[in-house]
């Protein structure tokens, strides 16, 4: 970072973000609008006409950003008040690539049905909700009593921004690597939040055979250790052969890998025994489950990372403001498969096929078209829907 010393630029931005008036005040007359006397018809028209809120207020471009600071980047629980630079700095992002007004929250509470019953009395004042770093298997419950609960779209970025952007980036490796989606054998390393999330996308994309290990091996159905509810379930709709063994065992013969687990966690010797052209997204941050160096003298056809300083970056970023900026402005109430997986299409349309190569099968993440590309296909598949 050119010798910039993280702590003191916070320090000098004070905060990364700041609401700004989309109101010229200069004037008495529309002080008197704005605010006493003249806000009062635009509050018993809403009153009478719920709906007008979308109109007459800014609801329809904000979002809330919430975190409970229970799994923030790499760095685990580390509470609340911890998390909030992470929640400033989504926001900014969110305006930067989608336009889209957020609102960063952190929750002084690890209580699923609390952290659900503060987000439905404050979610009046939001077009959107977007759950962020909240631990696994909680967030599960959290995400799926909202969308139920809620009439606005609710996303926990962390998982299907991840899948998102997962999928895109493999639709462009099989692409360049001549092999299909439903033909190819994927191992997926990692069986929190964003592995189960990219389980499931990936199928609802037409992906054959996926296998996901974690630290006991292998998961399959009715394992007797190491298992939750959500590994149950995703248990029952992969790994079809109960194939057991560690990551070591179960890499054998398969096409893809993706690692969003632990650094270390794949070696030269694993992809040596994977089918030909083999396909490795090692998004552990901040150091990947193997080094791209290492991976390519092992023969690995398509490499990428989560990190910014190496080619083929799984960036959230591609996805979020853009999911966000189609959802509002086409009102959805929920974001759905169809649209996820037309995201993840877009990110990865945006390169032309002529253009892929090894080291470029994802847009650069600071590309402004990614999220309106997004935005148009979101808004596109609710039409469809």
């Amino acid at each position: 970072m050119k010798n910039i010393d993280p702590i003191e630029q916070h320090r000098k931005w004070g905060g990364k973000f700041e609401i700004k008036s989309r109101v010229d005040l200069a004037e008495d007359d529309i002080l008197s609008i704005a605010y006493t006397p003249g806000v009062g018809a635009p509050c018993m028209a809403i009153h009478e006409n719920p709906e007008l809120v979308y109109e007459l207020t800014r609801k329809k471009n904000t979002i809330a950003v919430i975190s409970d600071g229970t799994a923030v980047l790499g760095l685990g629980d580390i509470g609340p008040a911890a998390a909030m630079p992470v929640m400033e700095g989504k926001a900014i992002l969110f305006k930067e690539f989608g336009d889209v007004d957020a609102v960063p929250i952190c929750l002084d509470t690890k209580d699923p049905g609390e952290i659900v019953n503060i987000i439905k009395a404050m979610a009046p004042s939001f077009g959107g909700i977007n759950l962020e770093d909240i631990s696994a298997p909680r967030c599960f419950e959290i995400e799926r009593r909202l969308i139920e609960e809620l009439d606005i779209p609710v996303f926990h970025d962390d998982q299907h921004g991840t899948a998102i952007v997962t999928l895109a980036g493999l639709i462009n490796a099989l692409r360049l690597t001549g092999k299909e989606m439903g033909n190819v054998r994927i191992v997926i390393n990692g069986a929190g939040a964003a592995a189960i999330a990219i389980t499931r996308l990936l199928k609802d994309a037409g992906a054959g055979e996926i296998i996901l290990c974690d630290r006991q091996g292998a998961v399959y159905e009715n394992r007797p250790e190491n298992m939750n509810p959500e590994k149950e379930r995703i248990a029952a709709i992969t790994n079809p052969k109960h194939v057991t063994g560690t990551l070591a065992d179960v890499i054998r013969d398969a096409d893809v890998f993706i690692g969003v687990s632990a650094a270390g966690a794949l070696t030269g010797e694993m992809i040596g025994h994977m089918a030909e052209r083999p396909i490795v997204f090692a998004c552990a941050n901040p150091v990947p489950e193997i080094m791209p160096d290492d991976a390519k003298a092992a023969g690995v056809a398509v490499m990428a990372t989560g990190r910014s300083d190496f080619p083929n970056q799984i960036n959230n970023l591609l996805a979020f403001p853009g999911i966000f900026r189609g959802a509002l402005d086409a009102g959805v109430i929920n974001i759905t498969t169809a649209m996820k997986l037309a995201a993840a299409r877009a990110i990865a349309d945006i390169i032309p096929a002529d253009e892929l190569r090894p080291d470029y099968i994802m847009p650069n993440a600071l590309d402004k078209a990614v999220a309106r590309n997004v935005a148009k296909e979101v808004e596109r598949a609710h039409a469809e829907e």
